[in-house]
């Protein structure tokens, strides 16, 4: 193979202009951008690796509404969104009730009613936790659940509208968060910094 020096000479101390393109394009890398490939790739990894992953059976403990643990996994329920178990919201009546806490607990007793849970796992997330959807001993869909149940919302943008239904039962019925002033649900808040412990916020904008 001509070595670069001999190329060099043979074009008269000036490299082709191909050979000029590659080795600028490649010192044009940029630390920022080595970063943002090196965070695709775990990304990847990640995912990849929840995908393959056999599904986690075993005795469920509840976190919050939409969050259980199995076998030291943190498992959150794939498109569906519970309210926080700090979360207040009020009734018709205007009466506060912890929408929050009534979720966890509610999904607590339901689990029970048929143990072990199995999950089949979609993707971790941002935060290391496993994505997927659940199933007590007696083979009943838990998000599903969560949703018809009014314990939880259904998170369209993942779900595809699979809970559509399940929410409109719930929302019918004035179940569980849909017990709320003026038809309206309590969806959860994004965590707690600078938000009070309250739906009347998420009920005004909506």
């Amino acid at each position: 193979m001509i070595g670069f020096e001999m190329a060099a000479a043979a074009f008269d101390g000036r490299l082709p202009a191909f050979q000029r393109r590659a080795k600028s394009s490649c010192s044009a890398v940029s630390p920022v951008t080595k970063r943002k490939v090196y965070f695709f790739l775990v990304l990847l990894v990640m995912a990849n690796s929840a995908q393959g992953a056999e599904p986690i059976v075993g005795h469920a403990s509840v976190i919050d509404g939409d969050t259980i643990e199995i076998a030291g996994e943190r498992i959150q329920f794939s498109g569906v969104d519970a309210p926080e178990g700090w979360q207040v919201c009020s009734d018709e009546k205007g009466s506060d009730f912890r929408c929050g806490k009534d979720a966890a607990s509610a999904l607590d007793a339901f689990l029970a009613a048929a143990r072990p849970t199995r999950c089949d796992l979609v993707k971790r997330d941002r935060y290391g936790r496993f994505v997927g959807t659940c199933f007590r001993a007696d083979g009943k869909d838990v998000n599903r659940w969560l949703v018809e149940t009014g314990n939880a919302i259904d998170r369209e943008e993942h779900s595809k509208g699979a809970y559509a239904d399940a929410q409109a039962t719930a929302r019918s019925a004035g179940a569980g968060i849909w017990r709320s002033q003026f038809g309206r649900s309590c969806p959860a808040l994004a965590g707690r910094v600078n938000r009070k412990p309250t739906c009347e916020g998420s009920k005004r904008n909506q």
